[in-house]
């Protein structure tokens, strides 16, 4: 049965912004003679990487993020390729969130570009939410020369959809009485976090609308898709009872690292050493923020572009490199067709702990003297490379994998800044 349009508030108190083509905004704005032309950020215009932001000058010929970068030059020749910049960009980030901080402290960073904000009871300061939102479009605008499309609603699902029903530089509002008019009209796939599979999963039910999922009865949807059928359902209605946390950008989901290759290969010993070098940054990311992990996924892109991704959860949490790296590499024998070649791999680790609240476990697994050792000397590895670069010091194997490789990172997928609350 529908529940029309219930919340998890009725009040229009959560805002979500979302910064227009934000990486190719910002390079627009630092170079004046590009505003109004295609401008298409990418990890490496030379290379084999792919779109991270294309303008809406770009996007009119079809471009995308995530897109091949040769595929953006089919479409778009005359467009102007960049290299990302990604400290650049997310040193504009932390200073959106400095004015956002500036209308409510209950500012959750969701990636480089995107934000909610809980505003409920600074009504008397600032005005309702509406007002506040068209003041932070306006700081925006102002003191950034950016745009940002903002929605407004009683919860962060119906905020993230209100935001983008505007692109470019709208404002949208969302209300719980809204939900049957505005959002069940919607195909499946429209509604956000519903991927493809999902959606063509729900299609084989019958169900192809926001009105129709809406209207399935919910032990129908536990039956096929367990657990997720509630969160299905509720979305369905327009249902988000996740508060706006600010702590969430301090401890993301997941940790990773991901290269593609300069050339296609399938050989065997090229790749595991890769796999190593990726094990080695994921776990010093993990050291540098004070995080332990306890789920290693291995992604593998193949040449037409099919993509696989495996995960392992180990016995113990870890930020250690052999421990990743032997997970990675099992995933990688077992389920690595060896008649394909590699165009992407990565490494990331997920199921996140505070290694401070874990440290007086680790002695359960292992005897506290081998811990130590392992701990000593990643620690005294650590400090040479704080002090004289991430190259300073190696394992001979990887002396020349920095040579075949295009990485991407940090983060929001192999880490590209939207280090999401996401990947």
């Amino acid at each position: 049965m529908r529940r029309q349009g219930s919340c998890a508030g009725s009040e229009p108190t959560v805002i979500h912004i979302d910064m227009d083509a934000f990486f190719a905004a910002v390079e627009q704005q630092a170079h004046p003679e590009l505003r109004g032309k295609p401008v298409i950020v990418c990890g490496d215009p030379d290379g084999r990487g792919v779109v991270s932001t294309a303008s809406y000058e770009a996007r009119a010929f079809g471009v995308r993020s995530a897109m091949p970068v040769k595929e953006a030059k089919r479409l778009c020749p005359h467009g102007v390729f960049l290299s990302s910049r990604l400290s650049d960009y997310a040193a504009v980030s932390e200073r959106l969130l400095e004015v956002y901080r500036r209308y409510t402290p209950v500012v959750e960073p969701f990636s480089i570009d995107e934000a909610f904000l809980d505003v409920a009871g600074c009504e008397r300061l600032h005005g309702d939410a509406v007002a506040i939102a068209r003041n932070i479009k306006e700081e925006v605008r102002r003191g950034f020369g950016l745009t940002c499309s903002v929605g407004v609603a009683p919860n962060k699902f119906l905020a993230k959809m209100a935001s983008d029903m505007q692109k470019p530089d709208g404002l949208t509002v969302i209300r719980a009485e809204d939900v049957p008019r505005v959002i069940w009209p919607l195909p499946v796939r429209k509604l956000y976090g519903v991927g493809e599979k999902t959606a063509s999963a729900l299609a084989s039910m019958g169900i192809t609308t926001a009105g129709a999922l809406a209207e399935a009865p919910v032990e129908v949807l536990v039956a096929r898709f367990g657990v997720m059928g509630h969160i299905l359902h509720d979305v369905a209605n327009g249902i988000d009872e996740s508060p706006v946390d600010p702590g969430m950008w301090e401890r993301p989901k997941s940790l990773g690292r991901e290269i593609t290759l300069a050339e296609d290969s399938a050989d065997e010993e090229v790749l595991t050493r890769h796999l190593l070098s990726l094990a080695e940054q994921v776990a010093r990311r993990l050291r540098k923020r004070g995080l332990v992990a306890r789920t290693v996924t291995l992604k593998l892109r193949y040449s037409d572009f099919a993509t696989l991704t495996r995960s392992r959860t180990l016995d113990e949490f870890t930020c250690y490199d052999e421990d990743i790296y032997r997970a990675s590499v099992e995933l990688f024998r077992t389920n690595w067709t060896r008649s394909r070649k590699v165009r992407l791999i990565g490494v990331s680790a997920s199921g996140l702990a505070a290694s401070h609240d874990y440290t007086c476990q680790l002695a359960l697994f292992e005897a506290p003297a081998t811990h130590e050792r392992k701990r000593s000397l990643v620690s005294a590895l650590d400090r040479v490379r704080d002090r004289f670069g991430e190259g300073a010091i190696t394992r001979a194997s990887l002396i020349d994998v920095a040579g075949p490789a295009r990485r991407h990172g940090p983060g929001r997928n192999g880490d590209r800044e939207k280090e999401r609350q996401g990947g």
